[in-house]
């Protein structure tokens, strides 16, 4: 099946990270190139490893001197080894031709002597670590940036639950010290700690 009355067959594969995730950018990118819906293979789930139905059938299916197009780098893999591992596969094991449509300096097409294999094997190395990097980069901003709303006053996970109705009137009792903290938090029921907390965000909101 990889080779098509003769001729080269073309393939194009598509990864979208999660089934949220739009993939038309790569659908209208692969088929401007004109390649057959069915040799268009697109998995809809993480890339975290290659256990994806899709990526292994196209794997199969192609033969030496076929050609496979992807729109990025990083649809061959989550991270620097992956796609360095991958890349090796299906060039030097499978012996297929790849086309990165993001990068031309990635088109295994040309080259094809010694300087043009290891220019080509730079460039591959360099945009994985980047592509890494990135990846790395966007987490530690998720990171930073939970960290920033906290330190806001943001809390994450469950909400909270509602105050009980006499919760008013008994943190004004503990307020004025008629009560103590104690007898407070039973009257809510409510640990004391889990009083204190709640009764220093509500003094804070009514600004009291």
């Amino acid at each position: 099946m990889g080779k098509e009355m003769g001729k080269i067959a073309v393939y194009g594969y598509i990864r979208v990270s999660t089934r949220e995730q739009n993939e038309d950018r790569q659908l209208v990118a692969l088929h401007a190139l004109s390649i057959p819906e069915k040799n268009i293979y697109m998995d809809k789930q993480s890339g975290k490893d290659f256990d994806r139905p899709e990526y292994k059938k196209l794997v199969r299916r192609m033969k030496k001197d076929d050609l496979l197009y992807i729109k990025s780098i990083d649809r061959l893999g989550r991270n620097y080894e992956e796609i360095l591992e991958q890349w090796r596969v299906l060039t030097k094991e499978k012996g297929i031709d790849i086309v990165v449509l993001d990068m031309p300096l990635l088109d295994t097409r040309r080259g094809k002597d010694l300087m043009g294999t290891f220019l080509s094997d730079i460039v591959l190395q360099v945009l994985s670590f980047v592509a890494e990097n990135e990846r790395v980069n966007i987490r530690q901003r998720q990171a930073e940036g939970i960290a920033a709303a906290k330190m806001r006053g943001v809390r994450f996970g469950r909400p909270p639950k509602p105050l009980p109705e006499n919760f008013q009137n008994v943190c004004q009792q503990w307020k004025e010290k008629k009560i103590t903290g104690t007898a407070a938090a039973k009257a809510c029921g409510m640990a004391l700690s889990t009083f204190r907390y709640r009764a220093a965000i509500y003094n804070n909101t009514m600004g009291l």
